[in-house]
């Protein structure tokens, strides 16, 4: 087997680790500065314990003067000097790197570019090496020159790597076309002149036409006049002539450097715990001691992995916590003064709150808090309800002291469940802002079938147990609240969760910082959770009178659905019962079964439809109507509309069913049409009507739904108790229902949503250039598809046509099979299905392209991706079973398409809500439907406030093709949108 050779670009992880920890890191007992020491040291370990490499080496520029700068003067003159917080974190990365056993590389007078590529053509050239293949961890393009058969540039934290294949395939030259290409583009990091105006891609276009730079000027001299190199170009290549031989030299690593470096030095044995615990403690790093113990005993030193082991023993651990001797009550002003100086001097701290109970209205027990600190957290419990009151301060003292920090975006915040948090600040007057981390939504993106309990994960990931919670309340916990319990048995309580809460967020973000989904918490998922906190406690204003009326209209109407199929059928039985009708359908009737279950034949809804299209109705003749996608793609349309000018006016509704079968008594081929739109109403009568009745709160007559950010496959939001993203909008009947949510008198509801989002998000996904163009012009997308498929003229377009690819244009984006296609598409077979399926592939190559690369990343790596990294796990993907693969290839299709969607509203809705908090403006946040945002908002200022939300919502994302959303505005949701 190969063996493997690890080359560390040291400085180029060592920046990397410097900026990846937002606001820093420090030790708060000496105030050393120690991210970019935490960040390399996790890049370590993970290379370590997850790669298992033969060889490791860290290359190093060296601090003396190097041969370049001899050559040229202003090499990387423009450079920034480095900050003076990294370089004093170097001499404690090189500590640490020589704890692991890892040789540094540093020659005098080179760069670490010059120590790797000498190190590398060592190996190459050395016949007993031959079956080394090197890895050089680092995105320096200056590397790429290197590549070759065995040598790859590694991206440890993406995991990405780049050989000869993926470098032509991402510029479009070879490893041996480099140096030529760097030198014609030059390098403005490092100051190394090139050609003016000649960048990636045309340097690229040359270097293929003329194979090197010598190709190029040689073409010059023997045509003076040339129409492939002319004008300006041809002005710059020989301003430039002249400069370039150095450029060149500059940019050329040095592959025979004179240094010693013997491979075997590089071998990887076990790390050095005596040397690293020291060193670890001295930073207070806490996560790392537990690795060290894992990897020394995995690589073989078992006496130096039982010495680990016993300096972090957890039953010590768990006794050292639980004693309370880190944990302390806040009870007086001046400790209270003293904590809100310590967390404002704090990188970072963790937040949880003590209630009576977990409902929304429940009280305000305390508040706990740790920050980063020498071996383990503290903890401190500020009590505000107690037996003894009169032992602490009250609430109204504590949250005013606490306000400006827990609301101030710029402290960063993290916990476990924070949203729960959130809520119950915000139902005492304070904002939670700055939540940058959540332990469970961080397990949420990393292990989805990971516990997300903080007792679990703590058990789990530290090796400790926490106090139960039948500890305070008894085992049925109803004897007593949290306010009852005695202050010195709360406070260890209380206080650790806040501990257990900050080392998850320790051992975690570099985790995933390693999962590339780091930003995603940091910058979405945490500050989106105070959002859904708001929504939650808003709620939104129902109806319970139009619920019940819309209720009599729609059960009268059932009534008369239930006579009238049993007409139909002539004879008297129970639509609801699927046995008796299956008996009626299949026996009576004369239906042929379209499919079977394990219990009989099957009635379930697609049965019903193709059953129902068997029915031969009077032609009636069309009503036209507006298609609103295509009024959506119209640059001349507003894209604010007031439909309904009585802002606040509300009044009574009208829900009048469709006409269908009328004129005279039904014939028994209607059964299946009228038993489906039987099951329709009664659908919305039992399942959205009466919940939605009884989930209105009485005390405030509106509806707090829950909303749950990571609990779905591709990360859309979930709503329950109620669900209010399942009210139907694809029928007049279902969408009556959203008359039921009116607003106050002198407010009005705006509901924004995104035009075509999966679309164009599946257009800057592909890259495809007809896609692209057509959004690009604003054309009506399903006809501008239709009319590149059909090779017609837009304006020859047909309606068939245009909803044929409308069809067609979703269904790619959940993997649409030919079969799938057919049965959606009426008078479509399998063939022509097939034959359209393979002609809009043709016509958008770059979607095909798309689909085989989302496969083709599920196949590779068992997961794909969204535009903000969100991972989901494909293992249908290797399933032993065809259908299952199939699933599994519609999956990795329709999670990266519409999970980015969801990447999109969170990332609109954070911004959204800064927006609101940063101009105090009168707009709340109540519901979010997939893509639609629902806001209440005075009448006053209303079409103002709209165009706010849609600029914020237009520029929550760069996309090659322009975003669009719209939003109406009205006195109930059924009039605003």
């Amino acid at each position: 087997m190969a063996r493997t050779f690890f080359i560390i670009d040291g400085y180029a992880q060592i920046f990397r680790a410097y900026f990846a920890i937002k606001n820093g890191m420090r030790n708060p007992a000496t105030g050393e500065v120690t991210h970019a020491v935490f960040g390399f040291t996790a890049m370590l370990l993970k290379l370590l314990s997850q790669h298992h490499p033969d060889f490791v080496a860290v290359a190093l520029d060296h601090p003396d003067p190097h041969f370049r700068d001899a050559l040229y003067g202003d090499y990387k003159a423009t450079r920034r000097e480095t900050p003076d917080d990294l370089t004093s974190q170097v001499p404690r990365i090189v500590a640490v790197i020589r704890g692991f056993g890892i040789p540094v590389v540093s020659p005098p007078g080179l760069e670490a570019d010059d120590a790797i590529a000498t190190m590398v053509q060592r190996v190459l050239d050395d016949p007993d090496l031959a079956d080394v293949r090197i890895r050089m961890v680092s995105k320096d393009k200056d590397l790429e020159q290197l590549i070759c058969d065995r040598v790859t540039l590694y991206d440890i934290h993406t995991e990405a790597e780049l050989d000869a294949a993926g470098l032509w395939e991402s510029k479009g030259i070879t490893p041996e076309q480099v140096i030529d290409f760097l030198t014609l583009c030059g390098d403005t990091v490092d100051n190394v002149p090139g050609v003016d105006g000649i960048g990636p891609k045309t340097a690229a276009q040359l270097i293929a036409r003329f194979g090197t730079i010598e190709g190029i000027y040689e073409h010059l001299e023997t045509h003076p006049v040339s129409t492939e190199i002319k004008g300006k170009r041809r002005e710059n290549l020989e301003k430039a002539r002249g400069h370039l031989p150095l450029s060149r030299r500059l940019i050329t690593l040095t592959r025979d450097a004179d240094f010693l470096f013997d491979l075997e030095e590089a071998r990887v044995g076990p790390p050095q715990p005596s040397r690293l615990l020291p060193l670890f403690q001295e930073l207070g790093f806490i996560r790392f001691p537990d690795e060290v113990r894992r990897l020394a005993l995995t690589l073989g030193d078992r006496d130096e992995g039982r010495g680990v082991e016993e300096a972090i023993d957890p039953a010590t651990l768990e006794t050292y916590l639980t004693t309370g001797a880190r944990f302390t009550a806040v009870t007086s002003q001046v400790e209270l003064d003293e904590l809100v100086r310590t967390l404002a001097a704090a990188p970072i701290f963790s937040i949880d709150t003590e209630t009576t109970g977990l409902e929304r209205e429940a009280d305000l027990c305390g508040l706990s808090f740790s920050w980063p600190n020498v071996g383990m957290a503290n903890g401190v419990y500020v009590p505000v309800r107690s037996p003894n009151p009169e032992q602490h301060l009250d609430e109204a003292t504590v949250l005013n002291a606490l306000r400006p920090l827990l609301e101030d975006e710029a402290r960063p915040k993290c916990g476990h469940n924070l949203k729960f948090d959130a809520r119950v600040l915000l139902q005492h007057g304070v904002r939670l802002r700055g939540v940058v981390f959540d332990s469970m939504l961080a397990m949420a993106l990393l292990d989805p079938q990971q516990p997300a309990g903080l007792d679990p994960l703590a058990a789990k990931l530290l090796g400790y147990r926490m106090i139960p919670l039948s500890a305070l309340l008894g085992e049925s916990r109803a004897e007593r609240t949290i306010e009852e319990v005695p202050l010195e048995q709360v406070t260890p309580y209380a206080a650790e969760d806040a501990v257990v809460a900050l080392r998850l967020w320790e051992l975690l973000t570099p985790r995933l910082e390693e999962c590339g989904v780091a930003p995603l918490m940091r910058e979405v998922e945490g500050p989106l959770a105070p959002v859904l906190a708001e929504m939650e406690h808003h709620g939104i204003l129902c109806d319970p009178l139009e619920l019940r009326r819309q209720g009599e209209v729609l059960g009268a109407r059932a009534k008369e659905l239930r006579t009238e199929i049993q007409s139909a059928a002539g004879c008297e039985f129970s639509p609801d019962s699927p046995r008796q009708l299956a008996e009626v359908l299949f026996q009576k009737l004369g239906f042929k079964p379209v499919k079977k279950t394990r219990t009989g034949v099957s009635t379930d809804h697609e049965v019903l439809e193709r059953l129902a299209a068997l029915e031969v109705r009077p032609a009636r003749k069309p009503v036209e109507q507006p298609d609103p996608s295509r009024q959506h793609n119209q640059p001349s349309n507003p894209r604010i509309a007031i439909t309904s000018p009585e802002l606040g006016a509300g009044g009574p509704s009208s829900v009048t069913p469709p006409e269908l079968g009328a004129g005279g008594p039904p014939a028994p081929a209607a059964v299946p049409r009228l038993v489906l739109e039987y099951r329709q109403l009664t659908k919305l009568i039992g399942t959205y009507l009466g919940n939605l009745d009884a989930a209105i709160d009485p005390g405030t007559g509106r509806i707090h739904s829950t909303f749950h950010q990571l609990v779905t496959a591709t990360g859309r939001l979930a709503s329950t108790n109620p669900n209010l993203q399942n009210i139907p909008i694809r029928s007049e009947i279902g969408r009556q229902i959203r008359k039921a949510f009116p607003t106050t008198p002198g407010h009005c509801l705006i509901c924004a949503d995104y035009s075509q989002i999966e679309l164009r998000l599946l257009a800057h996904l592909s890259g495809d250039e007809a896609l692209t163009a057509a959004f690009a012009r604003d054309e009506d997308i399903h006809a501008a598809v239709a009319a590149q498929v059909f090779g017609v003229a837009l304006d020859e377009v047909t309606r068939e046509q245009r909803a044929q690819a409308k069809t067609i244009n979703f269904g790619i984006i959940y993997g649409i099979s030919a079969f799938g296609l057919a049965r959606r598409i009426e008078g479509l077979d399998r063939d022509a299905a097939t034959r359209l399926i393979a002609d809009y592939k043709e016509r958008f190559p770059g979607i095909d392209r798309f689909l085989r690369q989302c496969v083709l990343q599920a196949l590779d790596h068992g997961y794909v991706t969204t535009l903000l990294g969100r991972r989901r796990s494909i293992p249908e993907i290797h399933a032993p079973t065809r259908t299952q693969r199939n699933l599994g290839e519609r999956l990795a299709i329709n999670t990266v398409v519409q999970g980015s969607a969801a990447d999109l509203i969170k990332v609109a809705m954070v911004n959204v809500q800064r927006r609101i908090d940063r101009d105090r403006l009168p707009l709340k946040l109540l519901v979010q439907i997939h893509d639609e945002l629902v806001f209440e908002a005075p009448a006053e200022g209303a079409e103002e406030q709209a165009a706010l939300v849609i600029r914020e919502m237009e520029r929550a994302m760069n996309l090659n093709v322009p975003l669009r959303a719209e939003a109406g505005i009205g006195p109930d949701w059924l009039s605003a949108k």
